[in-house]
């Protein structure tokens, strides 16, 4: 099963991109604190998020640089051939599902107060004021299959 579950701090503001035919998508990249051993320095890996249609514009219009962000989603693998000829190698994560992790206000410091949607749903806050009824925004309902892009669809 191919399932990924992270939860990070944006690294750059998500921006809203649109393919020729018209389907909404952002890449953006978060970084993701590693676990370390009591006295050792803290270590984050940078990874890079695509996400597709609602998911891409709830990203990009709720979220900016140094929030933290849940996302869910499943590992795509790729390869290309560049300008010189040199095969390269992709890794990202495909995201199904973004989540508030801190409450409104507390974008970049690195103590949300307890305010964690990933584990308090039925909190109130202002975030949910402001955005949709709920705070998580999925590709597709639960069970049902996505409609992934096409080939043509792809920015690569």
């Amino acid at each position: 099963m191919n399932n990924v579950s992270l939860i990070g701090r944006l690294t750059a503001d998500p921006e809203l991109r649109t393919t020729q035919s018209g389907v909404s998508m952002a890449r953006f990249s978060v970084a993701v604190d590693r676990r370390v051993k009591a006295g050792e320095e803290r270590q984050a890996d940078f990874i890079n998020i695509v996400a597709w249609r609602q998911t891409a514009e709830f990203v990009c219009k709720y979220f900016s640089k140094g929030q933290r962000i849940a996302i869910t989603g499943s590992i795509r693998t790729g390869s290309f051939t560049d300008r010189e000829g040199n095969k390269r190698y992709t890794t990202e994560v495909w995201a199904d599902n973004a989540e508030f992790c801190e409450s409104k206000g507390s974008g970049s410091s690195s103590h949300d107060g307890g305010n964690s949607y990933s584990n308090n749903y039925n909190r109130q806050s202002s975030y949910r004021q402001e955005a949709p009824s709920n705070a998580a925004y999925s590709s597709g309902d639960a069970g049902d299959f996505v409609d992934m892009p096409s080939d043509d669809d792809l920015p690569f």
